[in-house]
């Protein structure tokens, strides 16, 4: 006869036990990725401080680092549903693990080499879709400073990814805590002279920016290697051993993931370029109200990380209805908090705003106005950019990432980007068309993601476990 009790004991019985487990892995995580936003915002601060002229090259700058970032992001993100799932199918499963590991910071780094080769030349890149030349030149000098950031903030996507799936997303939270106090001083040192460093201006920043990497990457490595949890496993051992049949294996899942993850960053900073044509007022303000939106955005990215880990633990069990209640209770929870958000941006747009810019001097009046009604629209778009993350996020844990792709690629570029221009030039709605774009492509990658998601029974994304028999 078939065993009555539950085959895998880590399966949550009831909706509500997944929902607090969900919780309790995706805090650190929502907390992780608001840290890492703090460091990103104090950058924008301080260099808000320096001008708009400044703001604006910066903007420019950081937009082409991101779509880079978060397309390697993506490619490094298949380590999370392929540990998750060897942990659900074996609980304590070591070498797998390790092997996924250690071939996903082979990806950080073949992935880095040649996005800095690229970000080497950020001005001959700005110049080439239309940028104003002055603003280029800054944008490539600040680059030249920040682009080294890139590759030890993938080392730690990776190492986030190991840390979590094995349910201590803390370790990474403490390290990028930190990384906030150390990234402020050095902002304040290197950006204004302060300290006896060098006044270096918007260079100084990036430079700061560096530095931090680097240092919270190396921390983070050294507790990974101590903590009792994480050191069994050994991940740096023999780090110099080629494992092609892995490294395919991730590069299969992530290469769809960051395809998906850069169409998504790229319709954004393509959005800043149509703001660079249309005038420096639209990109400063872009800047802010893009900051603001990012910031509530990393609740529902934190929640996501946390679903395809819980997603991908069922995945492994093969147990559809642990499926169900892990992609259920992620939902409900990131839908809820995107609503209070929404609320917030829709009731305070001028304070969120001035934050990032000084309202007592007349010559940021006009920034601060357009980035008020930019946030108009953020606010009506929180629901469906919380949607469409978490429902790639449970896609995602079960493994399915091509077709999520043709999702993003459709609902971000030919909805979201194309409808965009054509109501920012040929509508004349300028900044406001083209957010109002960027709001109905997230809407129609919410859509399609969670359609696929309810049809995943119908598609066979789900193994079936064989009955037990005793």
């Amino acid at each position: 006869m078939q065993r009555d009790d539950h085959p895998f004991p880590d399966a949550p019985p009831r909706w509500r036990d997944e929902l607090r487990e969900t919780f309790q892995l995706a805090l650190p995580l929502v907390l992780a990725n608001l840290a890492q936003t703090a460091i990103y915002s104090t950058d924008v601060v301080m260099v808000g401080w320096l001008g708009a002229p400044q703001l604006a090259a910066s903007a420019l700058a950081v937009n082409l680092y991101s779509v880079l970032l978060f397309t390697g992001t993506g490619l490094i993100t298949a380590a999370a549903p392929l540990i998750a799932a060897e942990l659900g199918a074996r609980k304590h499963s070591v070498r797998e693990v390790r092997r996924t590991v250690r071939m996903a910071i082979w990806a950080a780094v073949l992935f880095a080499i040649p996005a800095w080769l690229i970000l080497w030349h950020t001005e001959a890149v700005l110049l080439a879709l239309g940028q104003d030349p002055q603003l280029a030149r800054h944008s490539g000098e600040f680059m030249r400073a920040l682009q080294w950031a890139l590759l030890p903030a993938l080392i730690i996507v990776a190492l986030r990814n190991f840390v979590a799936a094995l349910g201590n997303a803390g370790i990474a939270l403490a390290v990028i805590v930190a990384g906030i106090f150390i990234n402020a001083a050095l902002d304040w040192g290197l950006i204004f002279g302060h300290w006896g460093l060098p006044r270096l201006g918007l260079v100084g920043a990036g430079i700061a920016s560096s530095i931090t990497s680097y240092l919270m990457m190396f921390v983070l490595i050294g507790i990974v290697l101590i903590h009792p949890k994480t050191s069994r496993f050994h991940v740096f051992g023999r780090l110099f051993k080629p494992d092609w049949e892995r490294l395919a294996t991730i590069i299969r899942v992530g290469v769809p993931i960051a395809f998906t993850l850069a169409f998504e960053v790229t319709v954004f900073s393509a959005a800043v370029y149509l703001m660079g044509l249309i005038s420096e007022t639209s990109v400063a303000a872009h800047a802010i109200a893009l900051q603001i939106a990012a910031i509530t955005f990393m609740v529902p990215l934190g929640i996501s990380q946390a679903t395809t880990i819980r997603v991908g633990l069922a995945f492994g069990a093969k147990d559809p209805s642990w499926v169900s209640r892990a992609g259920s209770a992620s939902l409900v929870m990131a839908m809820g908090f995107m609503s209070v958000a929404a609320l917030a941006i829709w009731l305070f747009p001028r304070d969120l705003a001035s934050i990032f810019l000084d309202a007592a001097k007349p010559e940021n009046a006009p920034v601060l106005d357009l980035a008020v009604k930019f946030l108009f629209i953020a606010a009506i778009f929180q629901l469906a950019d919380g949607a469409q993350v978490v429902g790639a996020a449970m896609l995602r844990g079960l493994q399915d990432t091509r077709v999520p792709m043709y999702y993003a690629a459709f609902g971000y570029w030919v909805v979201g980007l194309g409808g965009g221009a054509a109501l920012a030039f040929w509508g004349g709605w300028q900044g406001v068309g083209v957010w109002t774009g960027l709001a109905g492509g997230l809407a129609a990658v919410a859509v399609l993601m969670l359609w696929r998601w309810s049809r995943r029974g119908r598609l066979d994304l789900i193994p079936r476990r064989a009955p037990v028999d005793v």
